[in-house]
């Protein structure tokens, strides 16, 4: 890949430490080759070890939570799932899963994400930092569940939604990355799910794999009860 006319370094190097090769002087094919798949295979390894030690860190709080995800699933609860960017997708991704599963019986499960309309007329009418919180008051009680993805683990309106979910008694569930930030320390967390890396990438692949996880033992506790 040939350096952009103009390009800034500063703007370089930070994709220099993902893929150093493809700013190497040599151009060879079979060596540019030989490197991407040496990258693909590291990233592929290091994203393998990663999720064997975040599940075998966070094997004791699955059991937890999914034990009283499914007692809340059992008096009538439903649950409610968001993030911003590309972890609204994985929340998405995650309430669908629930919601349509390949296997077992659907549970009661919305992303708070879906609906264009509301995000955009809460963002506009009381700001973004209360889109999901909003949605809460609109729509969850007691028995319900709130899931936030996240990486950093600090975004507003997530943490605004979580103290929003408290106030109502919900059950609260945090996935973020790096140190866990605001949602490790907080009390309106009742579960948070830490994955420790400081790759964006490596901790959505983790937190897809807790999201599975998490919903195959809410099954097995529902078999169990």
């Amino acid at each position: 890949m040939s350096e952009l006319v103009g390009e800034p370094s500063t703007q370089r190097e930070t994709t220099n430490f993902l893929y150093p090769f493809l700013d190497a002087e040599e151009r060879d094919q079979d060596s540019l080759l030989h490197d991407l798949a040496a990258s693909a295979r590291a990233k592929a390894a290091e994203s393998t070890a990663l999720r064997q030690r975040t599940l075998e860190v966070s094997a004791g709080l699955i059991a937890t939570a999914a034990a009283e995800m499914a007692r809340r699933f059992a008096a009538g609860g439903r649950l409610f799932t968001f993030g911003n960017g590309g972890s609204s997708t994985d929340a998405a991704t995650l309430a669908a899963l629930f919601a349509h599963p390949p296997v077992h019986h659907a549970l009661p499960a919305w992303s708070l994400t879906a609906d264009q309309a509301i995000l955009t007329a809460l963002g506009n009418d009381v700001g973004f930092e209360l889109v999901f919180a909003r949605q809460l008051i609109a729509r969850g009680d007691h028995r319900d569940i709130a899931v936030a993805m996240s990486t950093s683990g600090t975004s507003r309106d997530l943490t605004a939604a979580f103290r929003e979910a408290r106030k109502r008694g919900m059950y609260t569930v945090g996935f973020a990355g790096y140190d866990g930030g605001e949602f490790a320390a907080s009390p309106d967390v009742d579960a948070c799910f830490v994955v420790a890396s400081q790759s964006v990438h490596r901790i959505q692949e983790s937190q897809a794999l807790l999201g599975y996880q998490l919903w195959a033992a809410v099954h097995q506790h529902w078999g169990e009860s």
